[in-house]
């Protein structure tokens, strides 16, 4: 149960995205909705390069500038849920989680949303209407 994360997601000629630039704990089970928006975004960001036919390392820079905020933030609140686990289960007799938030709704709402969507939401956008960087 450990996330990390590269410091830098690409080279020339290759981009890391999900898993294989930011490993994400199973905390939350946010790591595939957070490979999924590197997707859309690298999608949405490399488009009119690749039209183009040329892929500069600015383009990848911008890529990771874009995504590794979101990310980070994701893997702070995954390192504070599991420490609240942890520090849960020692407790006596030990307090289920999902019953306390259960009885929180605007919380309940709010982490789901944050899991759910992530820091960062991307929408897929055709090529025709991505702004030109």
């Amino acid at each position: 149960m450990r996330s990390n994360r590269l410091r830098r997601w690409f080279q020339p000629g290759l981009l890391c995205i999900g898993d294989a630039a930011h490993a994400m704990s199973p905390a939350g089970a946010a790591g595939v909705n957070y490979a999924i928006a590197d997707a859309i975004a690298t999608a949405n960001h490399l488009a009119v390069p690749l039209l183009r036919g040329a892929i500069a390392v600015a383009d990848l820079q911008r890529l990771q500038r874009r995504r590794e905020p979101a990310v980070r933030l994701a893997q702070a609140l995954q390192r504070q849920q599991t420490r609240q686990l942890a520090r849960l289960a020692q407790t006596s007799p030990p307090i289920h989680l999902m019953r306390l938030i259960s009885h929180m709704p605007p919380v309940k709402r709010l982490l789901g949303r944050v899991v759910g969507l992530g820091f960062r939401r991307e929408h897929i956008r055709s090529p025709h209407h991505v702004n030109r960087r």
